[in-house]
């Protein structure tokens, strides 16, 4: 089917490919329209509900997510201390082999930041509970700030870390990496977004966003049934070239793109194909053993996400973009 919708990243007015996507992840089954853009390709979806406070409930992954403890257990320790450092720093054989058995995805898409160091100045948006930053915290890192709207109240870890309730128009400083690990693609408005971190970064200073992507296999194998679609959550799915546009009218410069799809898109999407919300008491997300897959099928699943990345057909992936010449006086300068 196709509707004329003024696409929000590139201005295209169509008509555009429009689908209706069911929300999946809590079992709601309501449908919303998304449509995708005759010129940059870009997904988006066509109107924003007022309030999509309903569609974050306290038990959300990322703002009920604990980070991950190891005081009790010196190897696991020891073990996680090894696989950090390759995932961050490329370095270590016993590390690269932990990290192959134990992967992070998230972690290992901080060693494509050019001067990458304890001393780095983060803003980790949409962070949820700031697991990712804890493990920074843990690993040296001492600059570290996570904020995200939907926490309850400010945290505070005994670590150290802070993590706040708080939006990006609020935040102040000056920061040498703002990363969005899948939180980019909640955004109303990505382009007034990447605006303001323009302003809270140097020249040369980088912006990282692991986000669902097109093209991609699993968009053009299961359609509507895709499970990084996430209605009504995932308000824009970018393509390359949206991506390079949005970049470019606000201040960066899409430097590199690396595919980051894991199992999740295959046995996601599948559960979604039969009608199995990603938080039903038979999924594999809440109880694996009464899930529709075994063993045998997540490592093929876990093959197959390797060989797309390969391809760059993954369905995820992390952009790193570059800040070009200053646009401008910053809110406020690092105390």
């Amino acid at each position: 089917m196709a509707a004329v919708s003024s696409c929000k990243v590139c201005g295209s007015a169509g008509p555009h490919a429009t689908f209706s996507v069911r929300e999946m992840m809590l079992g709601l089954g309501e449908e919303f329209p998304y449509f995708q853009c005759r010129e940059c390709g870009c997904l988006q979806l066509r109107e924003r509900p007022a309030d999509l406070s309903c569609y974050y409930p306290p038990a959300y992954y990322s703002i009920n997510q604990q980070p991950l403890s190891t005081d009790g257990n010196p190897v696991r320790r020891v073990a996680l201390l090894l696989r950090d450092r390759y995932a961050l720093y490329n370095c270590g054989i016993l590390g690269r082999f932990l990290y192959g058995h134990f992967p992070d995805e998230a972690l290992r898409s901080l060693s494509g930041v050019p001067g990458l160091c304890t001393q780095t100045r983060i803003l980790d948006v949409g962070c949820g509970t700031g697991a990712l930053l804890y493990r920074l915290r843990q690993r040296g890192f001492r600059y570290l700030l996570g904020i995200d709207p939907w926490l309850q109240d400010d945290i505070q870890y005994t670590n150290g870390l802070v993590v706040r309730r708080q939006r990006l128009e609020e935040v102040e400083g000056r920061w040498d990496l703002v990363m969005f690990h899948h939180s980019f693609e909640h955004l109303a408005d990505p382009e007034e977004a990447l605006r303001l971190v323009a302003h809270l970064v140097p020249q040369g200073g980088t912006c990282l966003i692991r986000t669902p992507v097109i093209p991609c296999y699993a968009w053009q194998h299961y359609g509507v049934h895709w499970v990084q679609l996430d209605a009504p959550r995932h308000l824009f799915i970018f393509s390359r070239k949206g991506m390079e546009l949005l970049a470019a009218r606000t201040g960066w410069k899409l430097d590199k793109v690396v595919f980051d799809s894991t199992e999740f898109q295959f046995w996601g999407s599948e559960q979604y194909v039969h009608g199995i919300a990603l938080l039903a008491s038979n999924s594999y997300e809440v109880n694996p053993h009464a899930s529709l897959f075994g063993k045998r099928q997540m490592a093929s699943f876990r093959s197959m996400a390797r060989e797309l990345n390969a391809q760059e057909q993954g369905d995820s992936a992390a952009l790193y973009l570059r800040r070009l010449a200053a646009i401008g006086s910053n809110k406020a300068q690092a105390s």
